[in-house]
């Protein structure tokens, strides 16, 4: 009997310490946003080690408090969601237009890539001139601001714009 509990104790540990193990690599795997390298604007490595979801990134798309991105841009293929925006350039295409990691860049800090644009940051934490409480239109408590996206959310996005070919 005694035997029997050493290797339940055993195998416990190995499993515990496997889970241990796995789950410190996912977490690890995560690219924080001000550990992500920007070359030219491109950001080459994913920030999760995760693929994008296609479908999760057309949400964040087209969600308000989340990327809302067709509040700026015209996306042919989500004509379903009404009120596209002007302001930036059309969508369509960008799968086309620009390399997966020219696409990371842009959405999680289009300023490395384009200085001048009106696009918000969507992975980034400070160096705000006048930061706000995500889409909520109040005073930031903190210096530090959680990123508008998560990491996963910027992969989706990316995943999903590059599936707008022309």
């Amino acid at each position: 009997m005694r035997n029997g509990n050493l290797r339940t104790g055993v195998a416990t540990l190995a499993a515990v310490s496997l889970s241990a193990a796995l789950f410190g690599t996912a977490m690890a795997a995560e690219i924080a946003p001000k550990q992500v390298v920007y070359d030219e604007g491109k950001v080459s490595e994913s920030l999760t080690g995760v693929p994008g979801n296609v479908e999760a990134g057309e949400k964040v798309m087209i969600t308000r408090g989340q990327g809302n991105c067709i509040a700026c841009h015209a996306v042919t293929a989500l004509e379903k969601t009404p009120f596209h925006g002007e302001v930036g350039p059309t969508l369509d295409g960008a799968g086309e237009r620009w390399t997966e990691a020219e696409l990371r860049g842009i959405v999680a800090n289009s300023k490395m890539t384009f200085e001048e644009s009106m696009m918000p940051s969507f992975y980034k934490v400070d160096g705000y001139i006048r930061p706000g409480n995500a889409f909520t239109g109040k005073a930031a408590k903190t210096a530090e601001l959680p990123p508008l996206l998560t990491a996963q959310q910027i992969e989706d996005v990316v995943a999903y714009l590059l599936t707008l070919k022309e």
